[in-house]
């Protein structure tokens, strides 16, 4: 079926948690940085993502510093970032504030790259994955640790599309930079 006959676009929602942050004494949630780990594993993340074929057309990112560190170095390794928008709203997400944000995605976007915070992000890849290739979906069950990259793909004319059980998790992997 092409897109003539009504064939749906395939999309993708490739969801990222922040890389490992610190813990500074007297330093407010929302303004951790990335620990040393954090540092390495961010550039990880973006190689990862490249390698994967997975670049967004667009990322939504939270405003908590320990997010737009990860979002500035994992982008650093493409050529040419794509436009990124700051959400306030992420910062605390929980599954219905991410999907309220999803939502309001252009049409024209096909790949779409959240940046984030855990539970919301791993509660957010369970809810739409109605099945995963190989383990994934049992993997995220486990554990959806810093850094981790979900790739979520499924059929939609628009974002408002994507809805609980529709999505196929079709990679999930943990990029870990190396000790320098």
């Amino acid at each position: 079926m092409n897109a003539r006959s009504g064939a749906r676009p395939l999309r993708r929602l490739v969801v990222l948690r922040h890389a490992k942050s610190a813990w500074p004494a007297g330093v407010p949630d929302q303004l951790r940085p990335l620990a040393p780990r954090g540092l390495r594993d961010a550039p990880a993340a973006g190689i990862a993502l490249a390698e994967a074929d997975s670049l967004p057309d667009l990322a939504l990112c939270s405003t908590a510093v320990r997010a737009r560190q990860t979002w500035e170095l994992a982008s650093a390794q493409w050529g040419t970032p794509p436009p990124v928008r700051y959400e306030p709203r992420l910062y605390a997400a929980d599954v219905a504030d991410l999907l309220d944000a999803v939502h309001q995605v252009p049409h024209e976007v096909e790949t779409l790259l959240v940046v984030g915070h855990n539970p919301g992000l791993e509660e957010l890849v369970l809810e739409l994955a109605g099945d995963s290739l190989d383990d994934a979906l049992d993997e995220v069950r486990v554990k959806f640790p810093t850094s981790a990259i979900a790739v979520l793909a499924w059929h939609g004319r628009t974002w408002q599309d994507l809805v609980p059980g529709t999505a196929l998790l079709t990679g999930l992997t943990v990029p870990r930079g190396k000790k320098k």
